[in-house]
């Protein structure tokens, strides 16, 4: 998993949560957020309030990986 891979996933998407990008890249929870980390440091990446349903109703997600994410220009 490379930095460009991640760069060119968020400005395709221009919005993901952690564990989409999770599965799609086939990464851990810690690696995903360290590669996110950097372009957030950079400014391209910023992290997304969620609501407070989130992580509870429609997939039920673990609440621990709806961290949302989205690509900033």
């Amino acid at each position: 998993m490379s930095l460009l891979a991640i760069k060119k996933y968020m400005k395709q998407h221009r919005m993901s949560h952690l564990f989409g990008l999770m599965q799609y890249f086939d990464m851990d929870a810690d690696l995903a957020r360290g590669l996110l980390l950097h372009w957030q440091c950079k400014g391209h990446i910023k992290k997304v309030q969620k609501t407070n349903q989130c992580g509870t109703q429609c997939c039920k997600c673990d609440p621990s990986l709806t961290e949302i994410y989205e690509w900033v220009d």
